[in-house]
């Protein structure tokens, strides 16, 4: 039989960085825990906000957790204000020193949390779930995703007898340590019990070194509590000239 093992954790410190990066010590224990907490804590609070990842970094006295989301205005809220809330709730929660940062994602339709999520939601909204997973697997492959590959198991359709079944567009190769596989179980609670939404999707391949930073090259949202001021279309100085070009 084929060994089967998480296609995120087979490529850690590969092509892959940490969600959590700090030195444990001796409260090692303590602080994943603490992780824990943080992540069910905001996954619950912000269930509608299109969560993808949450990466928590630590100092000796400062904790910062940065989230990365398809809907960024949700969280960040009128002014920053629901920012600020979150920060003082999870002070309460952990009794250190908070900073958030909101990372926006471009490409939702890339991402397997948000792609398995989507199917989830779809089912259990008695949607077939064929059809949410065709009409996933079609914007994925629009999007320019080399591969992805979908299997929803459990009573399907409320049948009596569980079963599986998977759904493939394009390569998935998990053996391949340089291909960059996003992958994630999603459950989508029906009348009949829960289904389970596995999502793989192949982006690429990585060659040479990587920067194993989780957040490389992504955006920031602007915020008070984290995040910088979005830019929009570029610098305008330099678009000035080609506006006085067609005047002349």
């Amino acid at each position: 039989m084929g060994q089967k093992t998480n296609p995120i954790g087979n490529r850690l410190g590969i092509i892959r960085g940490w969600d959590s990066n700090w030195f444990g010590g001796k409260n090692y224990g303590d602080r994943i825990a603490e992780d824990y907490k943080i992540r069910r804590y905001l996954e619950a609070r912000l269930s509608k906000g299109g969560i993808s990842k949450i990466y928590i970094e630590r100092t000796l006295k400062l904790v910062t957790v940065t989230i990365t989301t398809a809907r960024p205005g949700l969280i960040i809220g009128k002014g920053g204000q629901e920012v600020d809330k979150l920060k003082e709730e999870l002070k309460k929660l952990t009794k250190k020193d908070i900073q958030i940062n909101i990372f926006e994602i471009k490409r939702p339709e890339l991402d397997a949390v948000l792609v398995a999520d989507s199917i989830a939601k779809q089912i259990e909204n008695r949607i077939s779930y064929r059809r949410a997973v065709k009409m996933a697997i079609a914007s994925t492959m629009r999007m320019g995703a080399e591969g992805i590959k979908v299997q929803i198991s459990g009573r399907l359709n409320g049948a009596e007898m569980a079963r599986s079944e998977s759904f493939k567009d394009g390569r998935i190769p998990l053996s391949t340590f340089r291909a960059d596989i996003d992958y994630h179980i999603g459950e989508a609670l029906t009348q009949y019990g829960k289904l389970g939404v596995k999502v793989w999707i192949m982006k690429g391949e990585v060659y040479g070194k990587r920067d194993l930073m989780p957040l490389v090259g992504q955006q920031k949202k602007g915020g008070p509590s984290g995040g910088g001021n979005r830019e929009r279309g570029g610098d305008r100085d330099n678009r000035r000239p080609s506006r006085d070009k067609k005047n002349n």
